[in-house]
């Protein structure tokens, strides 16, 4: 059994992990021996925010990186359960029309 969990430091940022022991890998990083991230002046105490069992490590960790690239917004998304935000949360929107790109029927624009 392994985890990926989402901690809340108490500076208001957060920090993702993954772990074979979500317990003890808690009480590391409020200890000041986890992750340098949550070692870091003013991140302690920090609070477990979210968590998902996998089955291997290796999911856990894949997960890990892929939240880990998410947004501020998409993160608390997911926190507070709001699952069906999380496609409209998206950091890069790969359908819309950039402002600044010349439109494509008058060639002489310039965004």
């Amino acid at each position: 059994m392994a985890y990926v969990y989402l901690l809340r430091c108490a500076d208001g940022s957060t920090y993702v992990g993954s772990t074979r022991d979500l317990d003890l890998r808690l009480f590391q990083h409020n200890q000041g021996v986890g992750a340098a991230y949550t070692r870091r002046p003013g991140r302690r105490p920090v609070v477990l925010a979210w968590s998902h069992r996998c089955e291997h490590i290796g999911e856990a960790f894949a997960l890990e990186k892929q939240i880990q690239g998410w947004s501020r917004a998409k993160r608390e998304a997911l926190v507070s359960g709001e699952f069906e935000l999380l496609p409209g949360l998206a950091s890069k929107d790969f359908g819309a029309k950039s402002d600044w790109y010349p439109s494509m029927e008058d060639p002489d624009a310039v965004g």
